[in-house]
């Protein structure tokens, strides 16, 4: 068997600026557009009217959120936008002490599933929790606080956080 030994080139910033190495550089015209689609361009609009909307399934029965066109449980094509409660159920959550870009926070964010009202079981979107105090725990009962209407945009952030539910709201 031949051994085969291949020496390392390196290249230095000299090789480029003296020609050793050929290239070329362009500012590529990458545009593009983005269309989220039925569901989710319905779903983003009643956000920006201060309302959450499910889809319904009329196989299974079930109401799902984030809306989708067909069911992932039973592969039919969903029939009908089902408006829905802007409270739900903490499902899971999770206190974060550091930011996705590795800064160290003094008082945590909380985000969490919560699990909405009118919507089938398990079904629920990932959203911040606020106003909590160190009593938070999974079923606590919840309610969306949205960013005032001038100032949303058609996002899920149009939901600022959710804060608990008084025992007297519910």
């Amino acid at each position: 068997m031949e051994e085969f030994v291949y020496d390392a080139v390196y290249l230095r910033r000299e090789d480029f600026e003296e020609g050793r190495v050929l290239f070329e550089t362009w500012d590529p015209n990458a545009q593009y557009a983005w269309d989220a689609g039925v569901a989710i361009g319905r779903y983003l609009q009643e956000l920006k009217a201060g309302r959450l909307i499910g889809r319904s399934c009329p196989e299974c029965q079930r109401i799902m959120i984030p809306p989708r066109m067909f069911c992932e449980s039973c592969f039919c094509a969903t029939d009908q936008w089902v408006p829905l409660e802007d409270t739900g159920t903490v499902l899971t959550f999770s206190r974060c002490y550091v930011t996705w870009d590795v800064i160290q926070l003094e008082k945590p964010k909380m985000p969490a599933v919560i699990e909405i009202d009118g919507a089938s079981p398990g079904m629920g979107i990932l959203h911040l929790l606020g106003e909590v105090d160190p009593g938070l725990e999974i079923g606590m009962r919840v309610q969306a606080i949205w960013k005032p209407p001038e100032e949303r945009s058609g996002s899920i952030t149009d939901i600022a956080y959710f804060r608990p539910l008084e025992p007297s709201e519910e």
